[in-house]
C-alpha cells in the first residue's frame, strides 16, 4: 500500500507541474503545443505575408532615340597568319643555336648553325673541276681559231676543223655542268647557316647543340608563328550572311572587334578579310576571317574570343537597355514607370542589337523610363521607387541575409550559440521564453522527467 501511495503522489505532482508549465508559456507569449500564439505574426488576427509593404525599389533607364549601331555576335578562334616549321636542309652536327625561345625574330634573322667544314670542302672540289675544264676550253677556242686560218689558206682539210668545234662545244657543256656543280656546292654550304624564314614569334627549342640534325627530323629546330598580324576565324548564323555580303560587295570595310571569354574586355580591332565559300549544313552557319594588326599582341594563337562585327547602323533608332527586356505569356514586354511611380506592362516590338542596347520598333516612345532591375516581382499597377543600382544592391543584400539563414537552419547547418554544444535547462516559472531560432528541446527519451515537487507545510497533498 505504502508503494501505491508514493506512485498516486509523484503522478499527481508531475501532471500538476506540466500544467502549471503550459500556462506558463502561454502567459508568456510562447507559442503552446496547438501551434501559432493568436495575434502574432502570421497567425490567426496578425499581420500576414499578404498585406501591402513599401514600394519595391528598383532600377529605371530612360528610353531614347540615337544612331545604334547593327552588331552580329559569334565566337572565334584565334588563328596565326602562317606557322613554319625551322628545319634543317642539310645535315650535320647542330655547332650553336642563337636565339631565344619565345622571342619575336624577322625574316632572314641567323637562327643556328651546322657545321659547314663538308660542304666547303665539297664546294673547293666543285671550284678545282669548274676551273680545270675552263682551261680545256680556252685551249680549244685557240686551237679552233688557228684551224679555221689554216682553212681559209686552203691548208688543212675541213673535216679537221669540224671536229675541233665539236671539242669546243663538248668543253663549253663540261663547263656548265662544273658551273652547276659549284652553285649547288655554294647552296648547300649556305643551307648549314639556318635562317628564319618569316617574321614572327619563335617557339620552343626542339633540338640542342651537338646533336646530328638531317632534313628528315619530324620537329625541326622551332616552330615560327606569324602574329602581326594575325587572324580571327568565326562563324555567324547563315541567316545574317546576306546583310554581310551586301556590305562586302558595295565594297565597305567591316569592322570586327575582339572580347576576351567574359566579353568584359575588348583585346583588339580589325576588319573582315573575307567569307567562306559554303555553309555548315551541320550547324547552320558560315565561317568567316578578320584580320587584326595585333601590334600590342593581346591576340595569341587558339585564343577564344568573342568577336563583334558592326555590318550597318540604324539612324535615329528608339532604343532600350536589353536588360529592360522580358517575356512571358504574352510576348515580349517591357516594365513602363510613368510619372506617379506606376509600373505598367508594355508589349514592344523588337529590332536589332548591339548586345547591350536593343532596338525597338514600336510599344514605347523616347522619353519613358522602364525598368532594367527588380522586375522580378512587379505586377501592372504597382508602386514602385527609383532608386540608384547601388542603392539597390544595397537593399538586395540584407533581404536576401534572412532568406538564406533560415535554409541553413532549417538544413541543419546552423552556426553561432543555437548549434553549439546540449540545449539548456527549461525555463522555471516566469522565465522568458526562448530567442527565436533556438534549436527545439530534447524529445522525453532524451531526458529523465523533473522529480515531484515539495508541498508547502499549508497546502493540501493532491
Amino acid at each position: 500500500m505504502a508503494g501505491l501511495l508514493v506512485l498516486l503522489l509523484a503522478g499527481g505532482g508531475w501532471y500538476w507541474y506540466s500544467q502549471r508549465g503550459a500556462s506558463d508559456a502561454g502567459q508568456a507569449g510562447q507559442p503552446g503545443p496547438g501551434g501559432r500564439i493568436p495575434g502574432g505574426p502570421g497567425g490567426p488576427g496578425g499581420p500576414g505575408r499578404g498585406m501591402s509593404g513599401p514600394a519595391a525599389p528598383v532600377v529605371v533607364s530612360p528610353v531614347v532615340q540615337r544612331d545604334m549601331d547593327v552588331v552580329l555576335n559569334g565566337l572565334g578562334n584565334v588563328t596565326p597568319v602562317a606557322n613554319v616549321t625551322v628545319r634543317a636542309q642539310v645535315s650535320g652536327p647542330l655547332l650553336r643555336v642563337l636565339f631565344k625561345e619565345g622571342q619575336m625574330v624577322k625574316a632572314g634573322d641567323l637562327l643556328a648553325e651546322i657545321d659547314p667544314r663538308p660542304f666547303q670542302a665539297a664546294l673547293d672540289q666543285a671550284l678545282g673541276q669548274l676551273a680545270r675544264d675552263q682551261a680545256l676550253l680556252q685551249n680549244a677556242r685557240i686551237d679552233q681559231q688557228r684551224y679555221r686560218t689554216l682553212l681559209a689558206q686552203d691548208s688543212i682539210a675541213k673535216q679537221q676543223v669540224d671536229t675541233q668545234d665539236a671539242l669546243v662545244r663538248q668543253y663549253e657543256g663540261v663547263v656548265k655542268t662544273d658551273q652547276a656543280n659549284v652553285d649547288n656546292a655554294r647552296l648547300q654550304l649556305g643551307y648549314t647557316r639556318i635562317k628564319a624564314p618569316t617574321s614572327g614569334r619563335i617557339g620552343l627549342r626542339q633540338v640542342d647543340p651537338g646533336n646530328i640534325v638531317s632534313t628528315s627530323d619530324a620537329n625541326g629546330i622551332a616552330l615560327i608563328t606569324q602574329i602581326q598580324p594575325i587572324a580571327v576565324l568565326f562563324s555567324i548564323p547563315e541567316d545574317n550572311l546576306p546583310s554581310v555580303l551586301r556590305q562586302l560587295n558595295a565594297g565597305q570595310t567591316l569592322p570586327v572587334q575582339a572580347w576576351d571569354r567574359q566579353a568584359r574586355n575588348k583585346l583588339a580591332d580589325g576588319t573582315l578579310l573575307t567569307t567562306d565559300n559554303q555553309i555548315d549544313t551541320t550547324t547552320g552557319t558560315v565561317r568567316l576571317k578578320a584580320v587584326f594588326r595585333n601590334d600590342d599582341g593581346m591576340l595569341f594563337p587558339n585564343q577564344f574570343v568573342n568577336v563583334r562585327m558592326r555590318v550597318d547602323t540604324l539612324a535615329g533608332a528608339t532604343v532600350v537597355p536589353v536588360a529592360a527586356i522580358q517575356r512571358g505569356q504574352q510576348g515580349t514586354f517591357v516594365y513602363v514607370v510613368d510619372q506617379e511611380n506606376k509600373v505598367k506592362v508594355q508589349t514592344v516590338a523588337l529590332g536589332p542589337s548591339d548586345g547591350e542596347q536593343t532596338a525597338v520598333l514600336r510599344g514605347v516612345q523616347a522619353g519613358q523610363r522602364v525598368v532594367v532591375d527588380g522586375a522580378d516581382r512587379l505586377r501592372e499597377g504597382m508602386t514602385v521607387q527609383t532608386v540608384d543600382p547601388a542603392a539597390r544592391a544595397a537593399a538586395v543584400a540584407p533581404a536576401s541575409e534572412p532568406r538564406a539563414r533560415g535554409r541553413r537552419l532549417r538544413a541543419g547547418g546552423a552556426s553561432g550559440p543555437e548549434a553549439a554544444g546540449p540545449r539548456g535547462p527549461r525555463p522555471q516559472d516566469g522565465a522568458s521564453a526562448p530567442a527565436a531560432g533556438a534549436a527545439p528541446s530534447a524529445s522525453p527519451s532524451a531526458a529523465p522527467p523533473p522529480p515531484p515537487r515539495r508541498h508547502r507545510a499549508n497546502e493540501p497533498a493532491p
